[in-house]
């Protein structure tokens, strides 16, 4: 609260910031003279300077003081610019008001400018940060509104991933290829209506840019003032607790073809011009033989999504705005440009290396590196990688290509978006037919979680910078008609050249977070019984592996519990001289005093009293232990 000025309510009056002049309104009306007000001698860093200083009690109720002007009181003051002024009103409080407009901004260009660059690197990735603060705030599911398992990020005109906000590496890399089924489909009218003003289109498909069904795409397309096309999209992927297939949660431990896996949505409309279609999206939620079991939260947490894009298509609309349209789009081309150069440099001090990884089920991702040092480029091949599977491990394309980009960025130091210039330097060479590149139908849920780790693993340990994580995600995901939950568990990250593993984290390819117990137990009839690292576990060397954590769920209620999980039969490998970690395992402990061991993959019944227990892998050792 501010003193009320002394005098009240006489004659009003500008002071104005040269000469400490002072024009009351009668002086002004007669062309008098002006009064003058005695000014306070300015103190010895404000003397010589054009700022008039004048005491607050002086002032009184309609008083304007144009600036530049410093009011000062007992306890505070107050600094009037150039272009504002300052008003006291009836209830003593001191208005300031811009007076004369602001200058218009001198034009940027569309030349890359070093300090204008790193300004748009920042204002791309904070728009899609600001997407995924409203994405959380808005939606009402425990695994996107607790467990953050969503992503956000910008696309150009032609669907390259521009800027994300740091959120899970496995959706950022592989939602551009989304955007270009998009694109593809429905640009240029080639499906008869075309893109248009107010769309939203909704996207899973496995095979045409999507991850697994449970992780569900809005994609937005921006329109600049006045134009008839695109000129960028926005997308926010987000894992939904359950879209049908035959195991509560959508994660089925035993799933043999994407049929059994959930609802398909294959660039479905989801906004027409503006027009939810809301109607239309149960009709296809509750279609096939397997259902979405809660379609209420699928809705729920497609308007939150579609909130989030809505608000990263305004922010995009508002720089172009206040930029210009050209300059946006030339310095969206910049930060493609910079990222390929960043990779060049990195290119150029890799060597060539190769590393072949066995998993749990017997196959194997097998990765060469070859680093051509003239021309700055590398070719990355998958050739010698298992054929496609029988079971759900098999990793759509896009994965691939997003463990690819994740590798390629977390080896630059340079402060950049994460984004597809970053592979403009490298040939991905991924067999069809391989589990790394399947065909429809093959059943890929375990592709998006288990193998993408196992892919990431694979590249870091032949370049030799890192070694392999816990390899997994461990899946825990349970419920029945009424609750449905999904989680990934943290565990051990590998060591390096120059330092130690880190225990109990959430590595590469996820970067959700687990619920709080607090809030776990209150929406879901569970107890969490321990949650603790699980000490040992991660390998020794120079340099040791990270620890994986120890997680016991007691059940109230009967439920069908699944896990899906790598890294149970063999463990994560060391390099460079450096032992492997230990290996994870799952068990439960019934009511009855009995144990149950489990394999990697499983769907076991839960009655009250049952307790589930995961114990996750460490993180590989780098080094002989000296």
């Amino acid at each position: 609260s501010s003193p009320r000025a002394a005098g009240g309510g006489g004659p009003s009056k500008t002071v104005e910031g040269q000469g400490a002049t002072v024009f009351t309104e009668a002086a002004a009306k007669s062309s008098q003279s002006p009064s003058t007000v005695q000014a306070r001698s300015p103190s010895p860093p404000l003397r010589g300077r054009e700022e008039l200083m004048i005491k607050r009690s002086s002032i009184t109720p309609g008083d304007t003081i144009a600036g530049p002007a410093l009011i000062f009181e007992q306890t505070a003051t107050t600094i009037v610019e150039p272009g504002w002024q300052a008003t006291l009103d009836d209830h003593a409080n001191l208005i300031l008001t811009r007076a004369v407009p602001r200058q218009a901004d001198h034009a940027i260009g569309t030349e890359a400018d070093p300090v204008m660059l790193e300004i748009f690197n920042n204002l791309f990735m904070a728009i899609a940060e600001e997407m995924g603060v409203a994405l959380q705030n808005t939606a009402s599911s425990v695994n996107i509104k607790e467990r953050l398992d969503f992503s956000c990020a910008l696309f150009d005109s032609g669907g390259a991933l521009i800027a994300n906000a740091p959120h899970i590496p496995v959706h950022l890399g592989s939602m551009g290829d989304s955007i270009r089924t998009i694109i593809e489909a429905r640009g240029g009218g080639v499906d008869g209506r075309g893109i248009r003003r107010g769309d939203a289109y909704v996207l899973n498909a496995p095979y045409r840019g999507g991850t697994h069904l449970p992780d569900i795409t809005v994609i937005v397309p921006v329109f600049y003032e006045g134009a008839d096309e695109p000129a960028a999209f926005v997308a926010a992927r987000g894992h939904h607790a359950d879209i049908g297939g035959i195991a509560p949660g959508s994660m089925p431990s035993d799933s043999r073809s994407i049929e059994q896996e959930g609802v398909l949505l294959d660039n479905a409309l989801l906004v027409d011009e503006g027009r939810f279609l809301e109607a239309d999206m149960r009709t296809v939620l509750g279609a096939g033989d397997h259902p979405a079991r809660n379609p209420d939260r699928n809705i729920s947490d497609l308007k939150a999504q579609l909130a989030a894009c809505t608000r990263g298509a305004e922010e995009l609309v508002r720089v172009a705005r206040e930029y210009g349209e050209d300059v946006i789009a030339a310095y969206m081309d910049h930060v493609l440009d910079n990222a390929e150069e960043a990779v060049r440099r990195l290119i150029a001090k890799l060597d060539d290396g190769r590393f072949t990884y066995e998993m749990d089920n017997g196959a194997k991702v097998s990765v060469a590196i070859a680093v051509d040092r003239e021309a700055r480029s590398a070719t990355i091949d998958f050739t010698g990688t298992s054929e496609q599977l029988p079971d759900n491990f098999n990793a759509p394309y896009s994965i691939t290509r997003a463990a690819t980009l994740y590798v390629m960025r977390t080896l630059i130091d340079d402060a950049i978006p994460m984004n597809d210039g970053c592979l403009r330097p490298v040939e991905l060479i991924v067999p069809e037919g391989s589990m790394l590149n399947p065909q429809y139908p093959a059943a890929v849920v375990a592709g998006n979680v288990e193998t993408s780790q196992v892919v990431t693993d694979a590249l870091f340990a032949a370049t030799g910078r890192l070694a392999p994580s816990q390899g997994t995600m461990n899946n825990f995901t349970f419920g029945n008609d009424e609750h449905q939950y999904y989680e990934t568990i943290a565990g051990g990250s590998g060591a390096g050249p120059d330092h130690d593993g880190t225990s109990a984290v959430q590595v590469h390819m996820t970067n959700s977070r687990l619920t709080d117990p607090e809030i776990l137990e209150t929406r879901l009839p569970v107890v969490l019984e321990d949650f603790s690292i699980r000490k040992g576990s991660g390998g020794a060397g120079a340099h040791r592996g990270g620890d994986g954590v120890v997680r016991r769920v007691c059940f109230e209620e009967a439920m069908q519990a699944n896990m899906l999980a790598n890294r149970r039969r063999i463990p994560p490998a060391g390099i460079k001289g450096g032992d492997d970690a230990a290996p994870g395992r799952n068990y439960v402990l019934r009511l009855d005093g009995t144990r149950e061991d489990l394999p990697a993959t499983a769907s076991t019944a839960m009655e009250p009293g049952d307790v589930f227990v995961i114990e996750t892998p460490g993180g590989g050792g780098f080094g002989e232990k000296k």
